[in-house]
């Protein structure tokens, strides 16, 4: 962009803030700066690859194309646009089909069938095959990147079928787990040297199931069976990687039945999914992503999975190893654009607070909702969200509050990079500007805002194109976020601040903003 242009564009922004001051709502947030009230992991951010394959169709659409495990090739192409951005994102493979993959590898397996279409089959798919050089080619690419990675596994192998109605329920799979299929590749990947953060048993089995389900004592079983597989497998070899499951909708009877079936430090993560929009075809969905109400309904969830972990598993972390907003695909019209990132930062934040440790978004590249697009690649609006989150937000949450809108977000995070703190903003009002004044919770620590001087605010101001919050293309402090010409995540500099004034937040937008002198002893 000429240099007169980029000029031009703030001058207009800081004109625009300028006039609009006059006009905006005053809002005065709290920050608890004492103690922490959750804690995430490091690596909070996470992406799921799925195994669907390009026939995979909703709604008359088919938006997978080759983004599924078994294309290498677009994968490849597609971890090289983010290797440089995130240090060490989490990638969580699986997803519907994994029940039905088995591993060419060991005695037991004899044909590697293809994944396709059939009657009667679960999802409407058959069973299909990883091979071995597909798994190092896998596993090559992740452990090149410095990704952590967490792989589900088939948890029906040697289970029952039900039988069809009249006779069983059509749904629930009995008998115990084989878990030979399993041991086999995980001794094979341990001979290899490969990395794996952590093993997940079973897909969506949980609660009533989605296309197949287990009891929660018998899923208690088979997972006390894999961490036992686990454990041989390893012996003294170190890290050992993680336990997780069940990976699935969170129904509390079932969840706590397990947790106290399975027994102590048998599962080192409580994974849940969520797609709290509903189907991708709803033509409400532009409208729940902007609605806080309805937006805070899932803040019930994250609360009583905090409350299953505290009393029946406190060895636990709560991950959520699924989230894609609206399910079967995403929205075609909502889930890539800068109006999903209303949904999605706003449950990064809220999850965060209710002391989750890991988010994994559905998916990184694939459906309607990928952080990248299925065929050219270009990062989605909420790429950019999520890769600003993990650069500035530390693993440390704070408590936040503010009285004045339910259309104003705020989450605040101890800053990655110390000192000082780093929030997250969300102006969900399509009409509203805010001007923000922090303020540390009992006064105990003047902000930097409260006294004349300090070291310069960081901001970082995301908008969308033209204002249209359904676009796939994103402003930052006013700027187009483009890939340069070697395909790179362009640099994101923020917008340096006098800290005496307050924090202006356009209406419809998002902004994250790092207050280095706020004194928090928790951060120190």
């Amino acid at each position: 962009m000429p240099m007169g242009v980029k000029g031009t564009m703030v001058g207009v922004l800081l004109f625009c803030a300028w006039f609009f001051e006059g006009f905006a709502e005053d809002v005065k947030v709290t920050v608890g700066g004492v103690t922490s009230i959750a804690e995430t992991d490091d690596n909070f951010i996470c992406a799921t690859i799925d195994w669907w394959p390009a026939d995979k169709c909703d709604y008359n659409q088919c938006p997978w194309g080759l983004a599924g495990i078994f294309n290498l090739v677009i994968l490849s192409l597609v971890f090289h646009t983010y290797e440089n951005s995130f240090d060490n994102l989490r990638i969580r493979m699986g997803g519907s089909l994994q029940d039905q993959i088995l591993y060419q590898i060991g005695y037991a397996i004899h044909d590697c069938p293809q994944i396709k279409k059939v009657e009667g089959g679960l999802f409407g798919f058959s069973e299909g095959c990883l091979t071995m050089q597909k798994w190092d080619e896998v596993n090559k690419l992740i452990n090149q990147t410095g990704a952590l990675f967490t792989f589900g596994l088939n948890a029906l192998i040697g289970k029952n079928k039900p039988e069809p109605p009249p006779k069983g329920d059509n749904i629930t799979w009995t008998g115990d787990w084989d878990s030979q299929n399993a041991r086999d590749l995980i001794e094979y990947t341990l001979s290899k040297g490969y990395k794996i953060d952590s093993y997940e048993l079973g897909n969506e089995l949980c609660g009533s199931g989605v296309s197949a389900r287990l009891d929660a004592k018998q899923y208690a079983k088979d997972l006390v069976k894999l961490r036992q597989t686990v454990k041989d497998v390893y012996q003294k070899a170190r890290p050992m990687p993680k336990i997780m499951g069940p990976a699935g909708f969170y129904d509390k009877e079932w969840f706590d039945t397990f947790l106290e079936a399975a027994g102590p430090h048998a599962v080192d993560g409580l994974s849940h999914h969520t797609y709290n929009l509903g189907p991708g075809v709803d033509p409400t969905l532009i409208n729940k992503v902007q609605d806080p109400y309805f937006l805070s309904q899932i803040a019930q969830t994250y609360k009583d999975i905090s409350d299953s972990i505290r009393l029946f598993g406190p060895w636990a972390s709560a991950w959520i190893g699924e989230a894609g907003g609206a399910y079967n695909s995403g929205g075609k019209d909502v889930s890539h654009t800068f109006a999903n990132g209303f949904w999605y930062l706003d449950q990064l934040g809220m999850s965060a607070s209710f002391n989750h440790k890991v988010f994994c978004r559905q998916s990184l590249i694939g459906g309607n909702y990928g952080l990248l697009d299925t065929t050219s690649f270009i990062p989605n609006p909420d790429y950019y969200g999520a890769l600003l989150w993990h650069r500035l937000m530390g693993k440390r949450v704070l408590s936040t509050s503010q009285n004045d809108s339910p259309y104003l977000r705020v989450y605040s995070h101890c800053a990655k990079q110390k000192p000082g703190i780093s929030m997250l903003i969300i102006n969900m009002s399509n009409s509203t500007w805010f001007q923000v004044q922090v303020q540390n919770d009992m006064n105990l620590h003047p902000t930097a805002s409260e006294s004349n001087g300090g070291q310069e605010r960081e901001e970082y101001h995301l908008t969308p194109q033209n204002g249209d919050i359904q676009s796939d293309k994103l402003l930052l402090n006013g700027n187009l976020l483009s890939l340069t010409e070697a395909s790179d995540i362009p640099e994101m500099k923020p917008k340096l601040v006098d800290p005496s004034s307050a924090i202006v937040v356009a209406p419809d937008s998002f902004v994250y903003a790092t207050l280095r002198d706020f004194k928090a002893p928790t951060c120190m």
